[in-house]
């Protein structure tokens, strides 16, 4: 489809003609394999001289429902026009698909994210030494790690947690259950939050295999993990509209800014799009882990 040599001499253009650093040329090619990638998925047979306005738009209804910060879709956008304008003055495409791009307004805004830096002077707010210091730390871990929802969050099984292998099984929306991969940082968060667990006065029956619990051994609600994250937030200063899905979307855009595969970021948070193709439930759970320990923040030891 020609796009591995339109996108190398689209690199050679940015760095002798528009004297781009190397960084910078390699954030524009990574946002157009972003783009090629996305075609390939929904199996367009498309060259780049045969993209089409729809083309553009179902991508960008397509970042949108993976939970990409506003910020992180405009420098998306911006570096997809400017490859085909690249295109139109080499005389590649007659005329620019992108000229009448634009953002589509979808759903109800994203929440805000967090940068890396706001989620550890959030974590830098918990108070260890109180009885529920280690479970919070861990379950911010664990939401910002796997990129869970909170009703996911709070059902969350012990036992579905597979320290060996690095995956929590995760049970989503309708009951469908996916294997997500989970960092060291959150599994030596659970680790750490274990010994307080199991040294509860009683556990409910039916709670006994719940990993995050109350003082009162039982699950905690959504309520309860809404306000602890509150509080902690205003407690660091950070002065956004915080809740737990922040974390979720703070995952997605963290990843994909960092250069992971859409794909594997799709399957990680188990979205339902309509654009969803039976393609993206057959990935390698290794792949899915590699994912993870090279493009996520706190993946390292």
């Amino acid at each position: 489809m020609n796009w591995d040599r339109h996108i190398k001499d689209f690199r050679i253009f940015l760095k002798l003609e528009k004297s781009l650093s190397a960084n910078s040329v390699e954030a524009y090619a990574r946002d157009i394999r972003k783009f090629s990638g996305f075609l390939e998925m929904q199996q367009y047979e498309v060259s780049p001289s045969g993209v089409e306005l729809h083309h553009l738009t179902e991508f960008l209804v397509w970042i949108n429902e993976l939970g990409l910060s506003s910020r992180s879709q405009a420098r998306l956008i911006s570096g997809i026009k400017s490859f085909f304008k690249y295109l139109l003055l080499e005389d590649v495409i007659e005329t620019d698909p992108t000229s009448l791009l634009e953002i589509p307004r979808i759903g109800r805004k994203l929440p805000e994210v967090l940068s890396i830096e706001e989620i550890e002077s959030i974590l830098a707010e918990i108070d260890l030494s109180k009885p529920e210091g280690r479970r919070n730390r861990a379950m911010i871990e664990v939401l910002y790690g796997c990129g869970l929802r909170v009703s996911e969050l709070i059902n969350l099984r012990l036992s579905y947690v597979y320290f060996d292998q690095g995956f929590v099984r995760i049970t989503g929306k309708g009951n469908k259950e996916r294997l997500v991969p989970i960092g060291r940082t959150a599994l030596r968060e659970i680790r750490n939050y274990l010994p307080d667990r199991n040294s509860l006065s009683r556990i409910g029956k039916e709670h006994e295999d719940i990993l995050f619990l109350s003082r009162r051994g039982r699950k905690l609600s959504r309520v309860m993990v809404f306000s602890m994250i509150k509080e902690l937030a205003a407690g660091a200063g950070i002065n956004k509209n915080i809740s737990p899905h922040t974390f979720r979307h703070s995952f997605a855009t963290h990843l994909i800014d960092g250069g992971a595969d859409l794909r594997a970021v799709q399957e990680m948070l188990g979205h339902e799009s309509i654009l969803t193709t039976e393609i993206y439930t057959h990935l390698d759970r290794q792949y899915l882990r590699d994912a993870i320990i090279r493009f996520h923040p706190r993946s390292g030891p």
